[in-house]
């Protein structure tokens, strides 16, 4: 359920506000004159729920935490297979960037700039696609030549650059990236990618077909 601005507390308006301004600026082009006004408020009431720049920022690394680990919180990998497991994280990864856009551009943009918090969500997030890859090796279903490590590292880095290029992929589509439509055809098309990539011929031969894309959207 999408949450309006005015249904939120104040704290949290200011720290939605704060995370907007990072992910699209980034943290150092943001000061909190400019989430006071995001925010509709003064700089003392932002002071007043984060007395620092710091303390925003670590309100906003809290939230962002949390949100990503709730994304991935049951991603237990019990389907029948790895290549339902990857579709299942297709479908994850598209519904955190639906529900929650500025998540992903955020710890995109600070990983970029070297954040350390942002650096430690990247090391999960590829310790969750290393672990795919690991039990789809174990099933025996990848090409024998695949680069474990840089096969997950590819799954990282094509998903939080493809978000934080967001403005310039869009100059691309029928539609804007965000929209329901965009996003489901960047989940087909990234599983579809990955699934010829990485799984053998025999493999992807035998996974669900894909829906035919619209004449309008291509």
């Amino acid at each position: 359920m999408t949450v309006h601005g005015s249904d939120l507390t104040g704290r949290a308006r200011i720290r939605d506000s704060a995370l907007e301004l990072f992910a699209n600026r980034g943290v150092n082009a943001t000061s909190i004159r400019d989430v006071a006004k995001a925010a509709g408020v003064s700089a003392g009431t932002v002071q007043h729920h984060f007395p620092s720049k710091d303390a925003l920022c670590a309100g906003v690394n809290q939230y962002v935490a949390k949100v990503t680990t709730d994304a991935f919180a049951d991603f237990s990998g019990d389907e029948s297979d790895s290549v339902a497991i990857t579709e299942d994280l297709g479908h994850r990864i598209t519904g955190l960037v639906r529900d929650s856009p500025n998540v992903l551009r955020y710890v995109a943009r600070s990983v970029a700039d070297g954040d350390e918090s942002a650096l430690v969500a990247f090391d999960g997030f590829v310790g969750i696609a290393s672990a795919l890859q690991q039990r789809s090796q174990n099933e025996g279903v990848l090409h024998d030549d695949l680069d474990l490590v840089w096969s997950a590292l590819n799954v990282v880095v094509l998903n939080l650059a493809t978000v934080l290029f967001e403005r310039a992929v869009s100059r691309h589509l029928p539609a804007p990236f965000s929209s329901p439509d965009s996003l489901e055809r960047w989940r087909r098309a990234d599983t579809d990618l990955f699934r010829r990539a990485f799984y053998r011929d025999d493999t992807v031969a035998t996974a669900q077909p894909r829906r035919a894309i619209p004449k309008e959207n291509r």
